[in-house]
Protein backbone atom coordinates (compact mmCIF):
# COMPACT_ATOMS: atom_id res chain seq x y z
CA UNK A 1 0.00 0.00 0.00
CA UNK A 2 0.93 -0.64 -0.12
CA UNK A 3 -2.11 -0.65 2.47
CA UNK A 4 -6.05 -1.37 2.72
CA UNK A 5 -8.43 0.94 0.81
CA UNK A 6 -12.19 1.01 1.06
CA UNK A 7 -13.19 0.67 -2.59
CA UNK A 8 -16.33 1.69 -4.43
CA UNK A 9 -17.53 -1.13 -6.66
CA UNK A 10 -19.87 0.90 -8.82
CA UNK A 11 -17.55 1.57 -11.78
CA UNK A 12 -17.13 -0.78 -14.73
CA UNK A 13 -13.77 -1.77 -16.15
CA UNK A 14 -12.61 0.21 -19.18
CA UNK A 15 -10.20 -1.18 -21.80
CA UNK A 16 -7.38 0.97 -20.45
CA UNK A 17 -6.57 3.09 -17.43
CA UNK A 18 -8.20 6.48 -17.32
CA UNK A 19 -5.74 9.24 -18.20
CA UNK A 20 -7.69 11.55 -15.91
CA UNK A 21 -6.19 9.78 -12.91
CA UNK A 22 -2.67 9.53 -14.29
CA UNK A 23 0.22 11.52 -12.96
CA UNK A 24 1.30 14.45 -15.12
CA UNK A 25 4.44 12.61 -16.24
CA UNK A 26 5.37 15.17 -18.87
CA UNK A 27 4.92 18.10 -16.53
CA UNK A 28 8.05 19.05 -14.58
CA UNK A 29 7.59 19.29 -10.83
CA UNK A 30 7.98 23.05 -11.03
CA UNK A 31 5.49 23.61 -8.23
CA UNK A 32 8.26 22.73 -5.79
CA UNK A 33 10.82 25.54 -5.98
CA UNK A 34 14.33 24.36 -6.62
CA UNK A 35 16.74 24.36 -3.69
CA UNK A 36 17.89 27.87 -3.10
CA UNK A 37 14.88 29.49 -4.77
CA UNK A 38 13.11 32.24 -2.88
CA UNK A 39 9.43 31.72 -2.08
CA UNK A 40 7.30 33.52 0.46
CA UNK A 41 5.44 30.94 2.61
CA UNK A 42 1.67 31.11 2.28
CA UNK A 43 -0.05 31.80 5.59
CA UNK A 44 -3.52 30.66 6.52
CA UNK A 45 -6.19 33.35 6.20
CA UNK A 46 -9.68 33.42 7.77
CA UNK A 47 -12.06 31.34 5.69
CA UNK A 48 -9.31 29.60 3.71
CA UNK A 49 -8.97 25.82 3.88
CA UNK A 50 -5.21 25.70 4.29
CA UNK A 51 -2.91 24.49 7.02
CA UNK A 52 -1.60 26.97 9.56
CA UNK A 53 2.07 26.97 8.66
CA UNK A 54 2.96 28.54 12.00
CA UNK A 55 2.10 25.29 13.81
CA UNK A 56 4.99 23.80 15.76
CA UNK A 57 4.59 20.32 14.25
CA UNK A 58 4.65 21.71 10.71
CA UNK A 59 7.68 23.85 11.50
CA UNK A 60 9.46 20.77 12.87
CA UNK A 61 8.60 18.80 9.73
CA UNK A 62 9.92 21.59 7.52
CA UNK A 63 13.13 21.69 9.51
CA UNK A 64 13.55 17.95 9.07
CA UNK A 65 13.14 18.25 5.32
CA UNK A 66 15.99 20.76 5.13
CA UNK A 67 18.26 17.82 5.85
CA UNK A 68 16.84 16.01 2.79
CA UNK A 69 17.92 18.50 0.15
CA UNK A 70 15.03 20.96 0.41
CA UNK A 71 15.09 24.60 1.41
CA UNK A 72 12.62 25.81 4.02
CA UNK A 73 11.03 28.01 1.37
CA UNK A 74 10.49 25.06 -0.97
CA UNK A 75 8.74 22.95 1.68
CA UNK A 76 6.62 25.83 2.94
CA UNK A 77 5.61 26.64 -0.64
CA UNK A 78 4.31 23.10 -1.16
CA UNK A 79 2.60 22.76 2.22
CA UNK A 80 1.03 26.16 1.64
CA UNK A 81 -0.85 24.64 -1.29
CA UNK A 82 -2.07 21.58 0.65
CA UNK A 83 -5.71 21.62 1.74
CA UNK A 84 -7.04 19.77 4.82
CA UNK A 85 -9.61 17.07 4.02
CA UNK A 86 -11.87 16.27 7.02
CA UNK A 87 -13.55 13.42 5.12
CA UNK A 88 -10.24 11.59 5.09
CA UNK A 89 -10.23 11.50 8.88
CA UNK A 90 -13.75 10.08 8.82
CA UNK A 91 -12.71 7.39 6.35
CA UNK A 92 -9.68 6.42 8.42
CA UNK A 93 -11.93 5.84 11.42
CA UNK A 94 -14.19 3.35 9.62
CA UNK A 95 -12.08 0.99 7.47
CA UNK A 96 -13.94 -1.92 5.91
CA UNK A 97 -11.48 -4.42 7.39
CA UNK A 98 -12.66 -3.52 10.89
CA UNK A 99 -16.37 -3.11 10.25
CA UNK A 100 -17.31 -6.08 8.06
CA UNK A 101 -17.53 -9.81 8.67
CA UNK A 102 -15.50 -12.01 6.31
CA UNK A 103 -18.49 -13.05 4.21
CA UNK A 104 -19.52 -9.40 3.76
CA UNK A 105 -15.98 -8.30 2.91
CA UNK A 106 -15.52 -11.18 0.46
CA UNK A 107 -18.72 -10.30 -1.40
CA UNK A 108 -17.27 -6.90 -2.27
CA UNK A 109 -14.47 -8.45 -4.31
CA UNK A 110 -15.62 -11.91 -5.38
CA UNK A 111 -18.24 -11.30 -8.07
CA UNK A 112 -18.52 -12.17 -11.74
CA UNK A 113 -17.76 -8.67 -12.97
CA UNK A 114 -14.46 -8.45 -11.13
CA UNK A 115 -13.43 -12.01 -11.96
CA UNK A 116 -14.26 -11.50 -15.65
CA UNK A 117 -12.30 -8.23 -15.69
CA UNK A 118 -9.26 -9.92 -14.21
CA UNK A 119 -9.47 -12.79 -16.66
CA UNK A 120 -9.69 -10.37 -19.60
CA UNK A 121 -6.68 -8.45 -18.36
CA UNK A 122 -4.67 -11.67 -18.03
CA UNK A 123 -5.54 -12.71 -21.58
CA UNK A 124 -4.67 -9.25 -22.94
CA UNK A 125 -1.28 -9.23 -21.19
CA UNK A 126 -0.46 -12.94 -21.02
CA UNK A 127 3.06 -12.62 -22.45
CA UNK A 128 3.90 -9.71 -20.17
CA UNK A 129 2.57 -11.48 -17.07
CA UNK A 130 4.38 -14.70 -17.99
CA UNK A 131 7.66 -12.80 -18.41
CA UNK A 132 7.23 -11.06 -15.06
CA UNK A 133 6.39 -14.37 -13.40
CA UNK A 134 9.60 -15.88 -14.71
CA UNK A 135 11.69 -12.88 -13.67
CA UNK A 136 10.10 -12.14 -10.27
CA UNK A 137 8.91 -15.67 -9.38
CA UNK A 138 5.36 -14.61 -8.52
CA UNK A 139 2.34 -16.22 -10.19
CA UNK A 140 0.28 -13.90 -12.45
CA UNK A 141 -2.99 -14.59 -10.65
CA UNK A 142 -1.65 -13.13 -7.39
CA UNK A 143 -0.40 -10.00 -9.11
CA UNK A 144 -3.88 -9.63 -10.60
CA UNK A 145 -5.48 -10.47 -7.27
CA UNK A 146 -3.67 -7.55 -5.62
CA UNK A 147 -4.55 -5.06 -8.37
CA UNK A 148 -8.11 -6.36 -8.51
CA UNK A 149 -8.76 -5.89 -4.81
CA UNK A 150 -6.87 -2.60 -4.57
CA UNK A 151 -8.34 -0.69 -7.51
CA UNK A 152 -10.61 -2.95 -9.61
CA UNK A 153 -7.72 -3.26 -12.07
CA UNK A 154 -7.01 0.44 -12.21
CA UNK A 155 -10.55 1.73 -12.37
CA UNK A 156 -10.72 3.17 -8.84
CA UNK A 157 -7.36 4.71 -7.99
CA UNK A 158 -8.58 7.48 -5.71
CA UNK A 159 -9.80 11.03 -6.14
CA UNK A 160 -7.80 12.90 -3.49
CA UNK A 161 -4.66 14.84 -4.22
CA UNK A 162 -1.90 12.83 -2.59
CA UNK A 163 -0.43 16.00 -1.12
CA UNK A 164 -3.73 16.84 0.59
CA UNK A 165 -4.26 13.31 1.88
CA UNK A 166 -0.80 12.90 3.34
CA UNK A 167 -0.70 16.38 4.87
CA UNK A 168 -4.13 15.85 6.45
CA UNK A 169 -3.07 12.58 8.03
CA UNK A 170 0.40 13.81 8.95
CA UNK A 171 -0.81 16.87 10.83
CA UNK A 172 -4.48 16.30 11.74
CA UNK A 173 -4.57 12.57 12.59
CA UNK A 174 -2.52 12.15 15.79
CA UNK A 175 -3.21 8.42 16.05
CA UNK A 176 -0.84 7.78 13.14
CA UNK A 177 0.73 11.16 12.61
CA UNK A 178 4.31 9.90 12.82
CA UNK A 179 3.70 7.28 10.14
CA UNK A 180 2.09 9.72 7.75
CA UNK A 181 4.74 12.37 8.32
CA UNK A 182 7.27 9.78 7.16
CA UNK A 183 5.10 9.03 4.12
CA UNK A 184 4.75 12.74 3.37
CA UNK A 185 8.53 12.99 3.52
CA UNK A 186 8.86 10.12 1.04
CA UNK A 187 6.29 11.74 -1.25
CA UNK A 188 8.19 15.03 -1.29
CA UNK A 189 11.37 13.13 -2.15
CA UNK A 190 9.55 11.54 -5.09
CA UNK A 191 8.47 14.96 -6.30
CA UNK A 192 11.98 16.27 -5.84
CA UNK A 193 13.28 13.61 -8.21
CA UNK A 194 10.69 14.66 -10.81
CA UNK A 195 8.88 11.32 -10.91
CA UNK A 196 5.59 12.78 -9.65
CA UNK A 197 3.96 16.19 -9.88
CA UNK A 198 3.07 17.09 -6.28
CA UNK A 199 0.05 19.19 -7.24
CA UNK A 200 -1.68 16.83 -9.66
CA UNK A 201 -0.97 13.28 -8.42
CA UNK A 202 -4.19 11.63 -7.24
CA UNK A 203 -4.58 8.71 -4.87
CA UNK A 204 -6.61 7.16 -2.09
CA UNK A 205 -7.68 8.85 1.11
CA UNK A 206 -4.57 7.32 2.73
CA UNK A 207 -2.22 8.68 0.08
CA UNK A 208 -1.76 5.39 -1.81
CA UNK A 209 -1.00 5.83 -5.49
CA UNK A 210 -1.75 4.22 -8.82
CA UNK A 211 -3.32 0.93 -9.81
CA UNK A 212 -1.08 -0.84 -7.29
CA UNK A 213 -1.92 1.66 -4.50
CA UNK A 214 1.66 2.05 -3.34
CA UNK A 215 2.33 4.35 -0.44
CA UNK A 216 5.22 6.75 -1.18
CA UNK A 217 7.75 4.66 0.77
CA UNK A 218 6.73 1.54 -1.16
CA UNK A 219 6.86 3.49 -4.41
CA UNK A 220 10.44 4.57 -3.71
CA UNK A 221 11.58 1.13 -2.49
CA UNK A 222 9.68 -1.38 -4.62
CA UNK A 223 8.27 0.25 -7.78
CA UNK A 224 10.17 -0.77 -10.91
CA UNK A 225 10.59 0.57 -14.42
CA UNK A 226 9.59 -2.73 -16.01
CA UNK A 227 8.89 -1.17 -19.41
CA UNK A 228 12.28 0.57 -19.59
CA UNK A 229 10.92 4.05 -20.24
CA UNK A 230 13.19 5.68 -17.67
CA UNK A 231 10.47 6.36 -15.10
CA UNK A 232 8.12 4.32 -12.95
CA UNK A 233 4.48 4.79 -13.94
CA UNK A 234 1.98 3.02 -11.68
CA UNK A 235 -1.01 4.81 -13.22
CA UNK A 236 -1.01 3.88 -16.91
CA UNK A 237 1.84 1.44 -17.66
CA UNK A 238 0.78 -2.16 -17.08
CA UNK A 239 4.37 -3.41 -17.29
CA UNK A 240 5.40 -1.12 -14.44
CA UNK A 241 2.24 -1.88 -12.47
CA UNK A 242 2.51 -5.67 -12.72
CA UNK A 243 6.27 -5.65 -12.29
CA UNK A 244 6.08 -3.46 -9.19
CA UNK A 245 3.45 -5.61 -7.48
CA UNK A 246 5.43 -8.76 -8.26
CA UNK A 247 8.61 -7.13 -7.00
CA UNK A 248 6.92 -6.09 -3.76
CA UNK A 249 5.75 -9.65 -3.10
CA UNK A 250 9.08 -11.16 -4.10
CA UNK A 251 11.07 -8.79 -1.90
CA UNK A 252 8.89 -9.75 1.06
CA UNK A 253 9.61 -13.45 0.65
CA UNK A 254 7.02 -14.86 -1.76
CA UNK A 255 7.46 -18.61 -2.32
CA UNK A 256 6.68 -19.41 -5.96
CA UNK A 257 4.16 -22.19 -6.47
CA UNK A 258 3.38 -22.57 -2.77
CA UNK A 259 -0.16 -22.19 -1.43
CA UNK A 260 -1.51 -19.18 0.41
CA UNK A 261 -4.35 -20.81 2.33
CA UNK A 262 -5.91 -24.16 3.15
CA UNK A 263 -9.44 -24.90 4.31
CA UNK A 264 -9.81 -26.39 7.78
CA UNK A 265 -12.38 -27.68 10.23
CA UNK A 266 -12.01 -27.69 13.99
CA UNK A 267 -12.64 -31.39 14.45
CA UNK A 268 -11.81 -32.02 18.11
CA UNK A 269 -9.55 -28.96 18.38
CA UNK A 270 -10.45 -26.08 20.71
CA UNK A 271 -11.38 -22.68 19.31
CA UNK A 272 -8.16 -21.19 17.87
CA UNK A 273 -6.68 -17.97 19.22
CA UNK A 274 -6.02 -15.33 16.57
CA UNK A 275 -2.31 -14.79 15.89
CA UNK A 276 -1.09 -11.26 16.58
CA UNK A 277 -0.10 -9.40 13.44
CA UNK A 278 -0.57 -12.42 11.13
CA UNK A 279 2.38 -14.15 12.79
CA UNK A 280 3.00 -17.74 11.70
CA UNK A 281 2.82 -18.95 15.29
CA UNK A 282 1.83 -22.60 14.66
CA UNK A 283 2.85 -25.60 12.63
CA UNK A 284 0.55 -27.89 10.70
CA UNK A 285 1.65 -30.73 12.94
CA UNK A 286 0.63 -28.84 16.08
CA UNK A 287 -2.80 -28.04 14.62
CA UNK A 288 -3.35 -31.63 13.57
CA UNK A 289 -2.14 -32.83 16.95
CA UNK A 290 -4.92 -30.82 18.61
CA UNK A 291 -7.49 -32.41 16.34
CA UNK A 292 -7.89 -29.78 13.58
CA UNK A 293 -8.44 -31.16 10.12
CA UNK A 294 -6.51 -29.21 7.46
CA UNK A 295 -6.88 -29.84 3.72
CA UNK A 296 -3.19 -29.66 2.78
CA UNK A 297 -0.42 -31.95 1.58
CA UNK A 298 2.27 -29.81 3.21
CA UNK A 299 4.32 -31.54 5.87
CA UNK A 300 3.76 -31.14 9.60
CA UNK A 301 6.74 -28.81 10.06
CA UNK A 302 5.17 -26.12 7.86
CA UNK A 303 4.72 -22.80 9.74
CA UNK A 304 1.15 -21.50 9.65
CA UNK A 305 -1.58 -19.61 11.45
CA UNK A 306 -5.29 -20.16 11.87
CA UNK A 307 -7.89 -17.66 10.67
CA UNK A 308 -11.54 -17.48 11.69
CA UNK A 309 -13.56 -16.80 8.51
CA UNK A 310 -17.24 -16.36 9.45
CA UNK A 311 -19.74 -17.08 6.68
CA UNK A 312 -23.39 -16.06 6.56
CA UNK A 313 -24.42 -19.61 7.48
CA UNK A 314 -21.87 -20.11 10.26
CA UNK A 315 -18.21 -20.10 11.23
CA UNK A 316 -15.48 -21.51 9.01
CA UNK A 317 -11.72 -21.72 9.49
CA UNK A 318 -8.70 -21.42 7.23
CA UNK A 319 -4.98 -21.95 7.68
CA UNK A 320 -2.52 -19.42 6.26
CA UNK A 321 1.05 -20.16 5.17
CA UNK A 322 4.14 -18.13 4.31
CA UNK A 323 2.55 -16.55 1.22
CA UNK A 324 -0.46 -15.48 3.28
CA UNK A 325 1.91 -13.63 5.57
CA UNK A 326 3.58 -12.00 2.55
CA UNK A 327 0.24 -10.66 1.29
CA UNK A 328 -0.37 -9.14 4.71
CA UNK A 329 2.82 -7.10 4.22
CA UNK A 330 0.84 -5.32 1.50
CA UNK A 331 -2.12 -4.82 3.83
CA UNK A 332 -2.10 -6.17 7.37
CA UNK A 333 -5.74 -7.26 7.40
CA UNK A 334 -6.35 -11.04 7.22
CA UNK A 335 -9.61 -10.24 5.41
CA UNK A 336 -7.64 -8.45 2.71
CA UNK A 337 -5.22 -11.34 2.28
CA UNK A 338 -8.07 -13.85 2.02
CA UNK A 339 -9.84 -11.69 -0.57
CA UNK A 340 -6.67 -11.42 -2.68
CA UNK A 341 -6.20 -15.18 -2.55
CA UNK A 342 -9.79 -16.00 -3.43
CA UNK A 343 -9.92 -13.49 -6.28
CA UNK A 344 -6.61 -14.80 -7.63
CA UNK A 345 -7.87 -18.38 -7.54
CA UNK A 346 -11.15 -17.42 -9.23
CA UNK A 347 -9.35 -15.53 -12.01
CA UNK A 348 -6.96 -18.44 -12.54
CA UNK A 349 -9.83 -20.92 -12.75
CA UNK A 350 -11.55 -18.72 -15.34
CA UNK A 351 -8.44 -18.28 -17.51
CA UNK A 352 -7.13 -21.84 -17.27
CA UNK A 353 -10.45 -23.63 -17.64
CA UNK A 354 -10.44 -26.23 -20.47
CA UNK A 355 -13.10 -24.28 -22.38
CA UNK A 356 -11.54 -20.84 -21.76
CA UNK A 357 -11.04 -18.68 -24.86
Amino acid sequence: MPRGVLLSLSLALAPQLSPATAQAADTPAAAAPAPGASAEPERVLPGHTRFDLDRADIAAFVQRMTGKGFTREAVYALLGKAEPQPRIIEAMNRPAEKSLAWWEYRARFLNSERIDAGARLWREHRELLDAIAMQRHVQPEYVLGIVGVETFFGRIMGRYRVLDALATLAFDYPARGDFFQRELEQFLLLTQSGEIDPLTALGSYAGAMGAAQFMPSSFRNFAVDESGTGRRDLWTDWADIFGSVANYLAQHGWEYGQPVLAEATLGTAPEPVAAPGSTLNETLGALRGRGMQVVSLLDDATPCLTIAAPLSEGMSYRVGFRNFYVITRYNHSPLYAMAVNDLAQAISARVLAPDAP
